[in-house]
């Protein structure tokens, strides 16, 4: 009789967890009431994440929700959003596991966005569902007012952004994405903003052996098999942020990558006036219609008397096209990369430039 009575026990158990479990409302990565803001790639049963900035967006009406999530190194770091506001930020686990992304919300509509703070290179993020409460309703993925999309290095990846020592350390940990300017401005326009961006990238010569031109598009970096479909997205606006690690580059003969890209002799500024306005070109060929910011800074390849925006002006030039900008962030005046404070102030400058040329 004991043992009766514990066998039922177990099963009165079991049937309320299995009651509980099945009492929600599961929302693959496949539901079309999902939006994915960057270049989203698919493996296996889930949506994979690698770019800067790349997220995942749902709308519902309910008080909480989770989601089941992996990377490939436990490094990435994503930032939950609802209605605006930043309210978790969690460190994602080299193995299949469900988060908790925000409980105790009223019940009303709400905004939740997962955010890949951290670039390609600290890992690649697998988003398998959202998982909400049993009486949630899935509302309409959101309409955004603008497109844009930026090509950056470390600046518009947010490097070391995070680190309030002010050491200018650049690993994941410290690295945040979601305060960095580009997508500060993409927020001001509510626009919809994809990223590609790396940390020591540049257009003839990096601290790796890549250059931007040779990945700008692939759905991932390092994968030249999986070129992306720009039909799939097109943006209103293009900013290119770059120049800045080829301007430290070409100065050091010894460094290996300037030796696989040029041998003994430094690039002449005709080299790289024609590499930045191919470069150009080739984003001009995949979008004929959108206008593009050629900018620059604000680090020191901005620095009064660097030869750098010249470059850019000389490329824009060339090209003779009245689609094409030219906008130099001011010099910071301070060591290292920007910090929260100075990325604020480098979205405020391009907000300006852009309310003014696009009327926006």
């Amino acid at each position: 009789m004991k043992r009766l009575k514990i066998f039922r026990l177990i099963v009165l158990i079991s049937a309320c967890f299995s009651i509980s479990c099945s009492a929600q409302t599961v929302v693959p990565y496949t539901d079309p009431n999902i939006h994915y803001m960057g270049r989203i790639g698919t493996k296996d049963d889930a949506a994979e994440l690698t770019w800067t900035a790349s997220s995942a967006i749902i709308n519902f009406d309910g008080t909480s929700a989770k989601a089941t999530l992996q990377d490939d190194t436990g490094f990435d770091f994503v930032t939950v959003v609802v209605d605006g506001k930043v309210v978790n930020t969690i460190q994602v686990k080299n193995y299949k596991k469900e988060y908790v992304l925000v409980t105790g919300l009223p019940k009303s509509p709400h905004k939740l966005e997962l955010f890949k703070r951290t670039e390609y290179e600290m890992g690649r993020l697998l988003f398998y569902k959202f998982t909400l409460d049993a009486d949630a309703k899935v509302l309409p993925p959101p309409v955004y007012k603008h497109r844009i999309e930026f090509y950056g290095n470390s600046i518009t990846c947010g490097y070391a952004i995070e680190d309030l020592e002010g050491k200018d350390r650049g690993s994941y940990e410290f690295e945040n994405g979601y305060k960095s300017y580009a997508n500060l401005t993409a927020r001001h326009f509510n626009a919809d903003y994809y990223c590609i961006a790396k940390s020591g990238i540049g257009v003839t010569v990096s601290w790796f052996p890549y250059v931007m031109p040779e990945i700008y598009d692939r759905t991932y970096a390092m994968d030249p098999t999986q070129l992306w479909d720009f039909k799939k997205y097109t943006p209103e606006v293009v900013v290119v942020n770059l120049f800045q690690n080829d301007a430290w580059i070409v100065l050091q003969p010894d460094n290996p990558n300037f030796k696989a890209r040029f041998g003994n002799t430094p690039p002449t500024p005709e080299f790289i006036v024609n590499a930045y306005q191919k470069f150009i070109g080739n984003i001009r060929s995949k979008y004929p219609n959108a206008k593009i910011i050629c900018a620059l800074g604000a680090m020191d390849a901005t620095k009064k008397g660097s030869p750098w925006p010249g470059y850019i002006e000389k490329a824009v030039d060339n090209m003779r096209d009245k689609g094409i900008y030219t906008h130099f962030f001011p010099y910071k005046e301070t060591g290292g990369h920007p910090s929260e404070k100075e990325h604020k102030v480098m979205a405020a400058d391009l907000i300006k430039f852009i309310e003014k040329k696009m009327k926006w």
